[in-house]
């Protein structure tokens, strides 16, 4: 039986089932638009939700069923011009939390999302002043660890590396196109749009990246980036995922920055085997009909054993069970979809 949580414009769902029979539990926290899902290092289940009225607020569970609002979640200094205006992320490295928000910044948890702490090497780093935000805002949405290094993906400032637990930050985007910058013009240290990361926890130096300006993979931890793009109809998109198990790259490829969906309405999935050398359509199972959507930053969620699931900006889910083999569209429709988070 398989679980999937759903973030919306509207509240959260959660979809159970298999095969052709799926049922809806929800809405959970109707009326509040949910951004992102996370799990705490103790297995306890996260939920950041925001509201144009009351702000951003996290909630925690221990059965996806009852939840309890935490008293403190990520929060600017009230006498400071910073506005918290959403949870982007939330990444579990094992012994703590990190959640990327905007406007933009990061903080850590060390007692299961329950309070947080800036991480000041980041939010405070000397490029500040410059970082301008993408379409989406200023936002930290990607964010990676592996012992003392951690990446983060901040739209459009770019790809940040900390080689020293978070304390120190540094910029990682050489090979990647600033955004809206003509060749002529010096290249600047800030101002590339990164849309997603996913790395190879065994050897977490080999790096993928979605970006604005198209798909890019670094062998080295971000010093240098390579783009990755043969096969696909379009550099453009928000989604890049690695299935841990088989080393398979997903990606959605959309027409381009002023077109932001499918081209043609062919909403497929693209596989890579070869580390993302070559592209070609992921499985069967797509729709004939036009499919005019997105997919979003942080609608997709897999399992790292051949489960993949993504949602549209149409209310619509899709899911492979065997790394892409074959794909199903379920049944039920939703609100503009956030986030996804495979629950089993």
């Amino acid at each position: 039986m398989t679980q999937i949580a759903v973030g919306t414009h509207k509240g959260a769902y959660v979809v159970e089932g298999s095969g052709h029979h799926w049922s809806v539990e929800g809405p959970l926290f109707p009326g509040w638009k949910v951004t992102t899902f996370g799990r705490a290092p103790d297995g306890t289940h996260l939920a950041a939700v925001g509201s144009n009225w009351f702000g951003v607020g996290i909630h925690t569970s221990a059965d996806f069923h009852e939840w309890e609002q935490t008293d403190t979640p990520p929060a600017w200094p009230e006498s400071g011009a910073r506005k918290m205006d959403q949870v982007w992320s939330i990444h579990d490295d094992g012994a703590r939390l990190w959640a990327g928000v905007s406007e933009a910044g990061l903080f850590t948890s060390d007692d299961q999302g329950r309070t947080w702490a800036p991480v000041a090497g980041l939010n405070e780093h000397p490029t500040r002043s410059e970082w301008m935000p993408g379409f989406g805002g200023l936002c930290a949405h990607r964010i990676l660890t592996a012992g003392q290094h951690a990446w983060v993906g901040i739209s459009a400032v770019g790809v940040f590396r900390s080689d020293d637990n978070g304390l120190t930050w540094n910029l990682k985007n050489d090979g990647v196109p600033p955004v809206g910058v003509p060749a002529d013009v010096p290249r600047p240290e800030v101002g590339y749009c990164v849309h997603g990361l996913t790395h190879d926890p065994e050897h977490p130096q080999r790096i993928w990246r979605q970006d604005h300006a198209g798909m890019f993979r670094s062998y080295d931890g971000g010093d240098n980036w390579d783009r990755v793009e043969n096969g696909l109809p379009s550099g453009f998109g928000f989604v890049v995922w690695r299935d841990d198990n088989s080393g398979r790259l997903f990606t959605i490829p959309l027409t381009s920055d002023e077109n932001r969906v499918p081209d043609g309405g062919e909403l497929r999935a693209y596989a890579s085997d070869d580390d993302g050398d070559s592209w070609q359509v992921s499985g069967s199972g797509w729709s004939e009909a036009p499919q005019y959507t997105g997919v979003l930053r942080g609608a997709f969620d897999g399992d790292n054993q051949g489960m993949f699931c993504f949602g549209t900006t149409g209310g619509k889910l899709w899911l492979t069970p065997d790394n892409g083999g074959s794909w199903q569209e379920l049944a039920p429709s939703f609100p503009r979809i956030d986030a996804i988070r495979l629950l089993s």
